[in-house]
């Protein structure tokens, strides 16, 4: 049995939370600075039973993080209890600069980063709404042998290198319910997530529509085409190639989760603070 914590009780993190106690035998924890909850629910489902709680104690094997990606650094601070030598890390978070405090804390050769087109919106503390369904891509963010073991490997076993510890979580994510698939180099999924969110996240804040939206709107539209190009552009210029026109990406995506209420749209309408920064900055 593999120990598993997903650090931040936000929509996602609630629904990696509900996903991984409802369907694997895993012992799953939800960090939350303000819990008040014993279950976790995704609307259309029954709840389940989740261990929530917000004094994170006792190394886990495979950290999840899933708080947005300003709170990153303050996030690991307050959860420093549950990062042992051992701890595997994994970020699906939007922007930049996530992987890097990671494995500030972890070591590049226990961290993965990756992204995930799923969708969710907060409803209430532990009620989550499915908002879009979509693969998850991650891979390692060092490459190399990694210290200690695979998550839920036996106590002695060999350490193995990043690319296998990638494998483990996929097929740990798999068995969760969430299609899940490894590539040997995370910046050209982190850039190609961060060219589509620059197309639609805050471009659906402004407006305070969902994202389908974006794409019915002619000036809208174009917006966020030329968003996503122009993040494409900053990739190249730091050495990213990525395939395909992102313009037509982020449309497609859009598309594809036009129910959707982005999470920058979500903050706005909260009143909490964006990651336009960590996004569009």
């Amino acid at each position: 049995m593999t120990r598993v914590g997903v650090l931040g009780a936000g929509a996602m993190g609630s629904l990696f939370a509900w996903a991984l106690a409802s369907r694997t035998a895993h012992e799953v924890w939800l960090f939350a600075r303000a819990p008040g909850f014993a279950d976790v629910a995704v609307e259309g489902h029954e709840p389940v039973a989740v261990r929530v709680t917000d004094r994170p104690a006792g190394p886990v094997d495979l950290l999840i993080v899933l708080v947005k990606a300003y709170a990153t650094a303050d996030a690991l601070r307050w959860a420093e209890g549950a990062v042992g030598p051992e701890t595997v890390a994994l970020t699906l978070q939007n922007g930049l600069g996530n992987a890097e405090a990671l494995a500030a804390v972890c070591g590049a050769g226990r961290v993965l980063a990756g992204t995930t087109a799923l969708g969710a919106t907060l409803l209430g503390p532990g009620r989550v709404r499915l908002g879009g369904l979509g693969p998850t891509v991650i891979a390692p963010w060092g490459g190399g042998a990694a210290p200690g073991v695979a998550p839920g490997a036996a106590s002695g076993t060999a350490p193995v290198t990043a690319p296998v510890l990638a494998a483990h979580v996929a097929a740990l994510l798999n068995e969760a319910g969430f299609p899940t698939e490894v590539r040997p180099d995370p910046l050209p999924l982190l850039w190609g997530k961060l060219a589509v969110n620059c197309g639609i996240n805050a471009l659906s804040a402004i407006l305070r529509v969902p994202n389908g939206e974006l794409v019915e709107r002619p000036g809208a539209r174009r917006l966020l085409e030329a968003a996503a190009r122009e993040a494409a552009q900053v990739a190249a210029a730091s050495g990213v190639i990525l395939d395909g026109d992102s313009g037509a990406r982020a449309v497609a995506v859009a598309r594809a989760t036009a129910a959707n209420r982005s999470s920058m749209l979500q903050d706005v309408e909260r009143g909490r603070p964006t990651e336009i920064d960590a996004i569009n900055g």
